[in-house]
């Protein structure tokens, strides 16, 4: 650093630490960034974050690593980048699940405080699936179907807590039918039980539910995407059958440990969305049937907090026992 720089900084009463971060936003990256996905390998939010590490490895002339470490729901390699140093160099793929819904019951960190949100990446809506055997074509005689069942509706999720549970709770809530959920450990295992009639229905990623609605293996009922989707687009939304509450994406973004500059928050989130409009990764949210905003962070983290507000209620009444 030159001594008219340390001069004006004097001047300023910056610190030396302070006017170190200065040219952050401008240098980044200088080295290799850290990308962890707090998830198992193969899932939307591993999905998403490579494809933005390998658009902004392209545009940047940088290395982007990204480093799958699972836990706790998503809160286990997201609480380590809460302790990283804020200069950018590492990420969490941060979502609905891990900072949202997860906190409710984990206690790992603050899903605000603790975290700078940079920038949303996006993520696929949910669907209503059920088996053929289902005497239902639509979400009406779906409802009027499980207000006759005695014993209650047997439906999973990809487990307790998550996104979908909660989606299938709001409905079972909203249209007043009795329902048994069944937790399942991911969306996998919730769906091989589905299509051998294990269980009646289930609330899941329509990614993870598009082969077999594809194949006639399961019915798709509903979706929580904001319009049709172009793959289904027989399937109407539930806001259009009268349940807006329930327009929801399973969304996943870029988060970085509390305190980052905030010039180098707005250049990463600037090549975050340079990359998502990239024509390879519009064509992968395409074939994901993935939803995103093109938001700033100051929107996005504004978002963060009205997820928060909107899902903490009801992810606090299904709690565990």
């Amino acid at each position: 650093m030159t001594r008219t720089l340390w001069t004006l900084a004097a001047l300023l009463g910056l610190s030396s630490s302070a006017l170190a971060q200065a040219p952050a936003a401008t240098d980044w990256p200088a080295k290799p960034v850290r990308i962890v996905v707090p998830y198992a390998p193969g899932g939307s939010s591993d999905t998403l974050g490579r494809m933005i590490a390998q658009q902004l490895q392209n545009n940047l002339k940088q290395t982007f690593v990204v480093e799958n470490r699972a836990g706790g729901g998503g809160t286990l390699g997201s609480a380590q980048v809460a302790k990283m140093a804020p200069d950018g160099y590492n990420l969490v793929v941060s979502g609905i699940g891990s900072h949202v819904i997860a906190p409710v019951e984990i206690k790992a960190f603050n899903p605000m405080s603790d975290f700078t949100h940079v920038a949303l990446l996006g993520g696929p809506p949910l669907v209503l699936v059920v088996h053929p055997s289902v005497p239902a074509n639509t979400v009406p005689e779906f409802i009027a179907y499980a207000r006759q069942l005695k014993d209650g509706l047997s439906w999973g999720s990809p487990g307790q807590g998550t996104h979908g549970h909660l989606i299938g709770e709001l409905l079972a809530k909203q249209a007043q039918y009795p329902q048994t959920h069944i937790s399942y450990k991911g969306a996998g295992p919730a769906v091989t039980d589905l299509v051998s009639g294990q269980i009646q229905a289930a609330v899941m990623t329509y990614s993870s539910a598009n082969a077999f609605v594809k194949a006639g293996r399961l019915k798709a009922l509903a979706t929580t995407a904001s319009k049709r989707l172009a793959d289904i687009p027989n399937v109407p939304t539930f806001a259009e059958l009268g349940y807006p509450g329930l327009t929801s994406i399973t969304w996943f973004a870029l988060s970085g440990p509390p305190g980052m500059p905030p010039a180098l928050v707005a250049r990463i989130n600037e090549e975050v969305r340079r990359g998502l409009q990239a024509e390879a990764a519009q064509k992968q949210l395409a074939f994901e049937s993935m939803e995103t905003q093109d938001w700033d962070a100051a929107t996005f983290t504004r978002y963060v907090a009205g997820e928060i507000e909107r899902w903490t209620p009801l992810a606090q009444s299904i709690k565990k026992p």
